[in-house]
């Protein structure tokens, strides 16, 4: 739950300060990854996106979840921060997950109940995985 809350805010970090889109990840306890739709690495991204994270979780926002009629949940704007829209259309009840003003997006996952839960967030590493993609590798420690 630490590390999945923990992407979400390193996904509302780097949509809010990048404009960018999530095109994949992967998560195991502690430790997890997520790719990103960014052209270039600006200089001080890996620092920059750390400190941004960790002031989130330290401001203590709190994790709310709701479940939305389809049309409703697809009124909120950027609700899917993924490149491509993974929400089967048969779906009809749309499970919102909400950091309070950082994040809001469909999501399905196990989360804290506010970030301070998260612990501190590590950006280990930002790798280059093609053209315009970037995968950033973090973990979560206590």
């Amino acid at each position: 739950m630490r590390t999945h809350s923990g992407l979400h805010v390193l996904c509302g970090v780097v949509f809010r300060d990048y404009g960018c889109l999530v095109t994949g990840g992967n998560m195991e306890p502690g430790v997890a990854r997520m790719d990103f739709n960014l052209p270039e690495v600006p200089p001080g991204f890996k620092e920059a996106v750390e400190e941004a994270c960790n002031a989130e979780i330290t401001a203590d926002r709190r994790i709310d979840v709701r479940t939305l009629p389809r049309a409703e949940a697809f009124e909120i704007p950027d609700i899917i921060r993924t490149a491509t829209n993974l929400v089967p259309e048969d779906v009809e009840e749309v499970r919102i997950v909400d950091i309070v003003g950082l994040d809001t997006q469909a999501d399905g996952g196990t989360h804290v109940a506010s970030t301070r839960q998260i612990g501190r967030l590590r950006v280990a590493k930002v790798e280059n995985k093609g053209r315009g993609f970037r995968r950033v590798r973090i973990r979560i420690e206590d």
